[in-house]
């Protein structure tokens, strides 16, 4: 595609490349959608607020600085666009969290990774469901997208410490859930 960084891509379609932008889109589109998707449950809804999201980088590009961020930076806008719509909504629902949304599986190896089966993944899925928004936005961050703690502080506007205590505790919550459901069963 190229080898030009997202920053210089910016810098270049602020400065009058629109063909940067096509670069941009080509290379963020299916990891946003992919996000979007986990967020909302909704592959519809996903695409909507995928498109929404690059019509919001293209208004902000004159804004954005290039420091090295700009990962962070699209996921927050896409974060952004995904808690409005669930605030609008209020229902919270979970789809397949499938390679189909996916361009690489998840790379640590824990209770989300390490259950196999469409009955396991299942319970997985309903679990992440329950669990608070923000825990789930910063799990779906590491563990689907691999981004740093100071990757998902930026993205979500918070600290590490706040990053490693929302993982910590949805994690917590996740092997809890899961623990229960499996009992039941």
């Amino acid at each position: 595609m190229t080898d030009r960084t997202d920053d210089r891509l910016m810098t270049d379609y602020v400065g009058g490349d629109e063909n940067a932008l096509r670069i941009i889109v080509e290379r963020w589109e299916r990891p946003v959608f992919a996000f979007l998707v986990r967020m909302l449950g909704s592959p519809e809804e996903a695409e909507d607020l995928c498109q929404d999201s690059f019509m919001k980088l293209i208004k902000a590009a004159d804004r954005y600085r290039p420091e090295g961020k700009f990962q962070s930076w699209l996921f927050r806008i896409a974060g952004n666009q995904a808690r409005s719509r669930l605030r609008r909504r209020k229902i919270l629902r979970w789809l397949p969290l499938t390679d189909d949304y996916d361009n690489a599986p998840a790379r640590d190896p824990d209770a989300l990774t390490d259950l196999t089966g469409k009955e396991e993944r299942d319970l997985v899925q309903e679990a992440v469901a329950r669990l608070p928004e923000r825990q789930r936005q910063a799990l779906v961050l590491k563990q689907y997208h691999d981004l740093s703690y100071q990757e998902i502080a930026d993205t979500m506007g918070t600290t590490v410490a706040s990053v490693q205590m929302l993982l910590h505790r949805g994690m917590s919550a996740l092997r809890k859930d899961l623990a229960a459901r499996r009992d039941e069963g």
